[in-house]
């Protein structure tokens, strides 16, 4: 293809003056068209370098992602020193302080690649704009008064940061652990700097803001209880009840599949309340987080199954059938009020 004569040729591309547009010379030279060597730097060069861009970003976020991950991993090994004691004896926390160690390293890792992520993505989305040929240089100047007036309109999105920061330094809860959050309660499945997502007892996720969070109730720091109400009959002997509560509960402690759930001899508080049919007797066992309502379970069966042994009743309400003997809408001859029939069988 002949070459255009030098009178001809036209004025330089801007692309050309790049010493680093390789394309957009070599396309000029070989060319001397000033429109198709534009046209190869925005057609070519300049998606080429934005793709480039986002490939190394989603690298260096993944990469970042598995360092973090990692991190967690071995923040969360380890063994702690023992913490609870049992029959006067240091229990090691391997149940407790590990899983719980565990716990927050989630959630932390959690965090750092979420941020990881805004300033990869943030950098990125900068060079892009720079290869649009858009000036950045005010936008960067701008950004604190950007940042101020977004501090401004954005004061819930701010809060909501702030307190994500803060729960997670002062480690209120993590992932896994079962909190009551006011509106709601259930499991932990993440921890954002915004948001924290729990999944309740039915399954259903619910997104909570943590601006919005007043007061944390958690249910897996340390140790948790087991609080058993037992209703018995007004005709038992309570001190017998309390006998037979006791040697359950105990019998429950040294059971071998409950070693590592319960952590301290159980306790018979005695009565705790007088109801209309009942007298209502409290058991309480302190056991390893998240445990206590497989503790309870399994004692109110044990419980069950001593009294229908030792013919200790166990009492619920009963309808009394009153018929009219008097008066308008009497039947001729009708029986008077049904006797109450005893609640159990007299001894």
């Amino acid at each position: 293809m002949p070459f255009a004569s030098a009178s001809l040729l036209t004025e330089q591309p801007k692309c050309y003056e790049d010493a680093q547009n390789n394309l957009c010379r070599a396309v000029y030279d070989w060319t001397q068209n000033e429109r198709l060597a534009e046209f190869s730097d925005w057609l070519i060069a300049k998606p080429a370098k934005i793709v480039l861009i986002v490939v190394v970003a989603l690298i260096l976020r993944w990469l970042l992602h598995r360092v973090f991950g990692k991190l967690a991993g071995r923040a969360a090994e380890g063994a702690l020193p023992g913490v609870i004691a049992r029959g006067g004896v240091s229990v090691p926390a391997g149940a407790l302080g590990v899983e719980r160690r565990a716990q927050r390293a989630a959630t932390m890792g959690s965090v750092l690649k979420s941020i990881s992520t805004g300033v990869v993505f943030g950098i990125a989305t900068l060079m892009v704009l720079a290869e649009l040929t858009l000036n950045i240089g005010p936008l960067i100047a701008s950004a604190g008064i950007l940042g101020v007036a977004i501090g401004f309109g954005a004061q819930t999105l701010v809060k909501d940061f702030l307190s994500g920061i803060f729960m997670i330094l002062e480690d209120q809860y993590g992932v896994g652990d079962v909190v009551d959050l006011g509106e709601a309660t259930g499991s932990v499945e993440s921890v954002g700097l915004r948001v924290t997502r729990l999944r309740d007892v039915n399954g259903t996720v619910w997104y909570v803001r943590n601006g919005e969070v007043i007061r944390v109730g958690n249910m897996s720091q340390g140790w948790a209880r087991a609080v058993i109400d037992v209703d018995v009959s007004y005709e038992e002997d309570i001190t017998r009840v309390r006998e037979l509560l006791k040697q359950t509960a105990h019998e429950l402690f040294v059971d071998p599949d409950f070693e590592g759930l319960v952590i301290e001899e159980p306790e018979v508080w005695g009565v705790e309340a007088l109801s209309a049919h009942s007298v209502v007797v409290r058991v309480v066992v302190k056991t390893a987080p998240l445990k206590q309502w497989d503790v309870a379970r399994a004692l109110r069966e044990r419980i069950k199954a001593a009294f229908d042994a030792h013919g200790i009743e166990i009492p619920y309400p009963q309808p009394n059938i009153w018929l009219r003997t008097e008066g308008p809408g009497a039947e001729a001859g009708a029986p008077g009020p049904a006797p109450r029939p005893p609640s159990r069988p007299p001894r």
